[in-house]
Formats: structure tokens, sequence, C-alpha cells
């Protein structure tokens, strides 16, 4: 440790670390734009100059190191004149259109010129113009002539996204951040240079001058498609979401969320949206109250019932819905009689409940993990900020390994991270290229094999990746978990890690997979799974915030089968599955309900709504609670969310990645696992039409 005086006050940092960093831990503030606590330090702006003692001139606390017994003063007069200095060189081109402007209110250059501008310019001559840029759907760049050249925005694609999409170009009063060649921003995570930018050069474009800061009520949520239970801010006015930014929590998404987090609010305020409810008479769709509806429902349900048996009945959930709607979902069906409820959409193989499966190790621990196998993922494109942390392993000389295919590995950048080995296979060679790293492992190790395999040069390659290094894990993505022969790609993954000393687990695939899992939202005593329910056979089906034409494995099937029963009912925020449903039930999305999500370690985190329902909309554990009130369901007299979370979790969550299946190499090929691109994943993303026009989106879907 190096200790300084700082102010006149002692401060005690590590070696190596900066004056900034020194004042930041002694709770004092000095002035800057280009530095941020995420990013290298690039010392461009020059806002931060401080006095330090015996320096013949200002020094920039950002790049200036601290050595012990340094006297650094960041108030004294010669300081203050020196960041004067520099502000009234960063106002000199920037344009005075601050009214306009959407960054506004939250400005850093606007907060420091009250302080350290001038009142008054000297300069007279005419300000420079940069003309705008086109790069996209979620960016605006129509004013680039505000940008100071802080860089923070390279930095954040080279160091964070990991494709350095923005650069430089020119120098003097000529240069100008921009894409080259005419290119568009289409990072996963690329809205967070909107919120690092700290003048309005780069501005959200579906939100532009739709509202000012200071006009927005600030709420915290937790996001509704991110295993991460990245946390959120959400902006409101009017009573209508504006605007998603971070909230930071160095645990879970440090101060980032990915464009699907940020954006998709857009689908909130469109005109899909299902305010009322409806039902389908003489093939034509009704609006009717509330109390007609539920009526409706609960008579077809008793009638089915009592004709066909409580296991024609079936619920197909989402696991993107809350812990207390899917609690009372599977409440209901087994009031009912009926074991027929599975979240497993996109599933193919169905084994019996082993345990809640989880990441198996924290999130924060993937930032520091040194080596890491991943089976069955595009990590980049279906988990931005698990990527982001394995990306920042790596650059700290982590090793990344990964077995998948070529929709998920098409070329060298696909991941924008360095991969030490890819064994680029199809989707039913995963199993057997997986025996042949564990046939690896036990040659290294000295032991027999759990199976027949191949020690090929990859497979060695990999086996010898994860026997170096302390902390590691074995990760298995949505593909792998979606894969006709899961439960083997999971046995051999715990064999592997078992040898390595690796951890395992799974990056699950939506807001709520954990959740789903621990209230037992899928069969328990024997009902029909997912895909059974999907191949037909009900005669009445209960859709949870999903629509299994795009939700599902089965595809455009899945409408068939449904279509061929003699009752849909449908919870949705949005005007869905109408083709084949007889009854529309509105339910509130998650920006309009309370309720809690469990991310991928198994963190439950409650929310409460930050908007009120939109019309008739109603959220749907009350819509729930009622049918089963109707249905004269015992044990569902629930006043709050809290009540439900309360009877949901009163059994501990049980984690566990270990499997009793067995290993099974053979078999014939299968259909590639179904995987949902990045924007198709739900129908609040779907329905996006900022996030819609992005690049990723026009891409075909890819397993």
């Amino acid at each position: 440790m190096v200790e300084i005086e700082l102010d006149g006050q002692k401060v005690e940092v590590a070696e190596g670390s900066m004056v900034m960093h020194a004042a930041e831990k002694a709770g004092t503030y000095i002035p800057h734009f280009c530095y941020h606590k995420k990013l290298s330090i690039a010392a461009n702006c020059r806002m931060c100059l401080v006095e330090v003692e015996k320096a013949p001139k200002p020094m920039p606390a950002c790049a200036t190191p601290v050595t012990q017994g340094m006297i650094v003063r960041t108030k004294s007069d010669k300081a203050i004149a020196a960041q004067k200095s520099v502000m009234e060189f960063l106002l000199i081109n920037h344009p005075l259109d601050c009214p306009i402007c959407d960054q506004g209110g939250e400005c850093q250059l606007q907060d420091l010129a009250v302080g350290y501008g001038g009142s008054t310019s000297r300069y007279e001559e005419e300000k420079r113009v940069v003309f705008h840029k086109e790069v996209g759907p979620l960016i605006s760049m129509e004013e680039m002539s505000r940008c100071i050249h802080c860089t923070r925005c390279v930095r954040f694609g080279q160091e964070v996204a990991g494709a350095m999409e923005l650069g430089m170009s020119h120098r003097g009063e000529h240069a100008e951040i921009e894409t080259f060649l005419g290119q568009t921003i289409d990072s996963e995570l690329s809205g967070n240079m909107i919120d690092i930018c700290p003048v309005g050069a780069l501005t959200s474009k579906p939100f532009r001058y739709h509202a000012r800061t200071w006009e927005l009520s600030r709420r915290k949520s937790v996001a509704a498609h991110d295993s991460s239970g990245a946390n959120l801010i959400v902006q409101v006015k009017n009573n209508q979401v504006m605007r998603v930014v971070p909230l930071e929590n160095e645990d879970l998404n440090e101060c980032w969320i990915a464009d699907r987090e940020r954006f998709s609010y857009e689908a909130l305020n469109g005109t899909d949206r299902l305010t009322h409810p409806m039902l389908k008479q003489g093939g034509e769709w009704k609006t009717v109250d509330w109390q007609t509806a539920l009526e409706y429902v609960a008579n077809g349900l008793r009638s089915i019932q009592r004709d066909h048996g409580a296991n024609s009945i079936g619920a197909l959930v989402s696991p993107h819905s809350t812990v207390e709607e899917l609690y009372l979902a599977g409440a209901l069906m087994r009031g009912l009689g009926s074991d027929n409820i599975d979240h497993r959409l996109r599933q193919a193989e169905f084994g019996a409940a082993e345990g809640v499966r989880t990441l198996g190790t924290s999130i924060a621990s993937l930032s520091t993990l040194q080596r890491v196998l991943v089976v069955g993922s595009n990590l980049r494109k279906d988990h931005p900020l698990f990527a982001l942390r394995v990306r920042h392993a790596v650059r700290h000389g982590a090793a990344v390994n990964l077995i998948t295919d070529k929709g998920a590995f098409s070329h060298a950048d696909a991941w924008a991270m360095p991969v030490a080995n890819a064994v680029v296979t199809d989707a039913f060679d995963w199993a057997q290229t997986l025996a042949d790293v564990a046939t690896a492992v036990a040659a290294v190790k000295g032991v027999t094999a759990p199976c027949a395999g191949t020690a090929s040069a990859q497979a060695q390659a990999i086996a010898n990746s994860l026997m170096g290094g302390e902390r590691k894990a074995v990760l298995l993505g949505n593909a792998a978990a979606h894969h006709a022969n899961a439960s083997t790609l999971l046995a051999l993954a715990n064999w592997i890690a078992e040898q390595t000393g690796a951890t395992v687990g799974y990056l699950t695939e939506a807001a709520n997979t954990v959740g789903a899992q621990w209230v037992a939202a899928q069969p328990q005593t024997g009902g029909k799974h997912a895909g059974q329910m999907l191949a037909g056979g009900l005669k009445a089906a209960i859709l949870l915030n999903t629509e299994p034409e795009f939700d599902s494995a089965a595809g455009g099937a899945a409408a068939q089968a449904l279509a061929q029963t003699e009752m849909v009912v449908t919870l949705s925020p949005f005007k869905a599955n109408m083709a084949f449903s007889d009854v529309l039930l509105p339910m509130a999305p998650f920006t309009e309900t309370s309720g809690s999500f469990v991310n991928a370690e198994g963190r439950l985190q409650s929310f409460h709504a930050v908007v009120k329902p939109l019309a008739d909309t109603r959220p749907a554990w009350k819509v729930l609670r009622v049918l089963a009130n109707l249905l004269d369901i015992p044990g569902v007299a629930f006043e709050t969310s809290q009540d439900v979370l309360a009877r949901a979790t009163a059994q501990p969550l049980t984690a566990s990645n270990a499997t009793r299946a067995a290993i099974n190499l053979t078999g014939t090929p299968t259909p590639a696992p179904a995987v949902a691109s990045i924007y198709q994943l739900d129908g609040t993303v779907r329905r996006a039409p900022s996030l819609q026009l992005t690049a990723d989106a026009r891409q075909e879907v890819t397993p």
C-alpha cells in the first residue's frame, strides 16, 4: 500500500493506483469526462488536472500514479485555474443547443460548465460542424458536433463489448468519432454507449425528443428477459414507460444492461397490446368484461374435466413469467387434478426432476475464471452480460474452450473474444465430442473414461486447457439444455468437471427459468410434459405469457395441435395466439405488476409495478387466483403477491446440477435444438420495433 496526502487528508491505496483512485477512496470528487471506472485510462479530456507538489505543472489525476508521500491538491488555485482553462477549450466548439438536447438535465458537461465555465467566450470564430452519422435503429449520432472526444464509446466497444465498432479518425479540429465505411453499430450491448457518453453526442434513438429528464419518475425493477437478473431503473412519464437504464449492481450486471432490456419497453406502448378480455364467438372476436370471460373459462374447464377427465387439461407457461404467476398456474392445474404443466417449451428431452438447475457458481465469479468450457451456446448473443464477464476474464489470461455448431460460431470474431479451442460440429455430435474430451482427460489423469471416446487433437487441447488454472467452469448453454440428449451432455460435463476441479452449470434461457423449476412448473407425478401437450391430445389448454408457435420446439406444428383442442385460454399482454385461442385474457407485463424472478445463480429478486395496468389489463397472478376461486380450488385465497411468494418459496431452493442419467452416445440424428435468436426470445422483444430493425433481428434463427 502507498500513503499519500490528498487535500490534507492521508489516504492509503494500492501500489499502481492513480490519484483518481485515491480521490474516490477519500470521497473527493475530481471533475472528469474521459475517465470511467470500468474502462482503461485514456487521459484525453484533461479535465481532472490537479496540483501535485514539486510537479512543474498540473497533472491529470486519472493518469498520474501515486507515490509514497505524494502531496496532491485538487482544489488549490492552480488546480482550479487549470480545470477552468480546459473547460474553456472544451466549450470553444460545443454548440449552444442545451434547450433541445436530449442529454439536457443529466449532462456531465452541462453540470461542470456551471462550476468551471466562464459566462462569456473569448473566441469569436465560427464553431466547427461535424455531420451526423446513421449507425442503426438504436443509437442516434445526429449531433456529433457535441462530441468532446473522450473516447469512452470507443473504449467500451473495444474492451467491454468486444467489438471496436467506433473509432476516431483524423486529428485536431478535424477529429471525429465514426464507424468507418458506413457500417452500423450492431453490438448487443450498444445502448451502454448512450449511458457513458458524458455529453449529448450519442443519444437513444427510440427515446429521442420524447421527454425531458426532469419530467421522468424513476423506479427500480428487474430484467424480464435476461437470466442475469440485471437491475433496472425504469423511467416513467404519464403512466407510460419512456426509458430503461441500468441500476448498478456489481454482483449481477455491474453498470451495464443488454439492448433487449433497454429497448424492449417499446412493445409495452405498442398497438398490439391486449387491453380488454375477448371471446371468440362465431369465428369473430368480441370484447367482454372480466366476469363474463372468467365465468366462460371456469365453466368450460369444468365441462371438459367432467367429460374427458382432468388429465385432458394442460398449461403451457413461459419461463419469463414471475414466480407468483407460475406457482398459481401450477396450483390451478393441480387443484383440477391435472399434473400437465410445463415451462420447458423448447426442450426435446424431458427427464424426471432431479433438482433445480442453476449456473453452479456466482455470476460475479465468471469475471475471475481461468478456464471455461462452453457447450451448446452462442454466449455473446444468448447471454450478453455473461459474455461480458467471460470476456473480462479472457483479458486477464483466461482460456475459453467451446463445443458448438456453425450457427453459434460461424467465424473467429463471432464471440468477440479470443477462443483458445473450438470444436464446431453438428449438434448430434456434441455428446460424442464431450466423450472425446472426457477420454482425453482420463488419459491425463490415469483413470477410466466414463464412455467410449477418441482423444483427438482437439479433444486433447481442450482437456489440457481444463487441467490448467484453478478457477474453472463447464457451462451448458441454451442449445445444450434443449438438446435431445441433454441428460448425457450433463452427465459428461459433470464427469469432466469432477476430474478437472471445475463447476458445472446451465446458463439458463430466461429471466425465471430457475424460478419455474423451484415452484414445480413442470410435471411432478407423471403428467404430460410440454412435448406431449404440444403434439396434441389436450382438450383444454391454458397458455400463460407464451406463443407456442414461436416459443416452442414444435413451432408451427404447435399451432396446428392447439387448433384441435376444444378450448384454448391465452393470458398475454398482447393480442397473441388469436388463430387458435377461444379466450384472450389481458395480463400485465412485468412493468405493470409486482412479482419476483430467480436468476441463473439462484438469486430471488422481487419488484413492484412501475406503472398502472393499461386499461382492463390485470396482473396474471390475480387472474389465476380468481379463476381458481371460481373453480372452488382451496388454498389460493391470497391478498397480495407477497403472500403468493411466501407460499411458493416455503420450500428452500435446492440447486443441483447432478444427474442420475446414464451416458448414451447412440441414437439417430435429431433435429438441431430449438434456440431463438436474441430478439425473438419472447413476445415482448418480438414486438419492440427498434430491436426488430437491428442486424441481429434480421438474421435467420439458428440453433
